[in-house]
């Protein structure tokens, strides 16, 4: 059996996390004023953040959800699928969060969202639930960049005082939700010089960077970012690809059986960031991201690796 390394390095992952609704499967849409019996739904965590931190509680990382909550019915709920957590988020007088998806025959899925608590989310809600001064190791992932307005008004302080705090930067802006724009990569300029991950889906990535090709899109991007920052696109079943300074990789992806794709590149950075949190390679982390995304959405219930099977890639490098 692996032996589990030991860390004092903590995951913060910081961001939109809301309930979601998850219904399927819905053939074609129905007819107004009539009513559809759909198979199956699922009532559970989600949002990127959300996403990722269930996904880091199975695997047994170290980490904290940095978030709000509102004060509704669904806001206790939320709140004991994570207590620890929990505890530090403050209360705002607002509705929850919620998300109600389909899923369609071909595994695409479509979304509907309130806006509830996560847009008064704010630059001082997160500040107060990461510790001042970082361990060794540590990181902070902001999650659901564009949906979480609040804290977006001030991300390059807010990314600023994390770097002060001595905290590594990990980044998964989503898709914006007013499309993309000049205005709006005018604003990720100024916050790019801070983080030290960029993880995106590949569509995301050509919308930032408004490039044709993933390389060129990946090479201006890493421009804007520090010294030893790396970006990294996360390709659905092509894998995963990561640059940094002086080195590219590419990480395949095993042939899967699709079955909830919900959350797939949150899952992706759960593993990818627990081993870096682990002071593990980048070749490694890659294998962790996408091995962990492959499980997610292959399951139902869903479900995720464990620990020996992940620490036992490292050994076969």
């Amino acid at each position: 059996m692996t032996s589990r390394p030991q860390t004092r390095a903590t995951l913060y992952v910081a961001g939109n996390i809301n309930v979601d609704l998850i219904m399927s499967t819905l053939h074609e849409w129905p007819k107004k004023g009539t009513e559809a019996m759909l198979e199956s739904s699922s009532l559970r965590p989600g949002g990127s953040a959300g996403n990722c931190a269930l996904a880091l509680s199975a695997l047994g990382a170290p980490f904290r959800l940095v978030a709000n909550q509102g004060n509704d019915q669904f806001s206790g709920w939320l709140a004991a699928m994570f207590p620890e957590s929990a505890a530090l988020w403050p209360t705002y007088d607002c509705e929850t969060s919620l998300t109600f998806g389909v899923t369609h025959p071909d595994h695409e899925r479509t979304f509907f969202s309130n806006q509830g608590h996560i847009v008064r989310l704010s630059m001082q809600d997160v500040l107060a639930q990461i510790p001042h001064t970082a361990q060794s190791g540590d990181w902070v992932l902001l999650c659901g960049t564009w949906l979480c307005t609040a804290l977006y008004a001030d991300y390059p302080q807010l990314l600023a005082a994390l770097k002060q705090r001595g905290y590594q930067v990990a980044i998964d802006s989503g898709w914006p939700p007013q499309d993309w724009s000049d205005a709006l990569r005018e604003q990720a300029a100024k916050w790019l010089p801070y983080c030290d991950a960029l993880l995106l889906n590949e569509v995301e990535t050509l919308g930032l960077a408004d490039a044709e090709t993933l390389d060129s899109a990946a090479l201006s991007l890493l421009a804007q970012m520090p010294e030893n920052a790396f970006f990294v696109a996360k390709c659905g079943p092509g894998g995963a690809r990561l640059w940094a300074k002086n080195l590219t990789l590419h990480q395949h992806a095993e042939p899967v059986d699709v079955v909830d794709t919900i959350g797939a590149g949150d899952s992706f950075n759960a593993g990818f960031l627990s081993a870096l949190i682990y002071g593990l390679p980048p070749a490694t982390a890659l294998q962790w991201g996408v091995r962990v995304a492959g499980c997610a959405i292959s399951s139902s219930p869903r479900r995720y690796p464990d620990w020996q099977s992940l620490f036992g890639l490292v050994e076969k490098i």
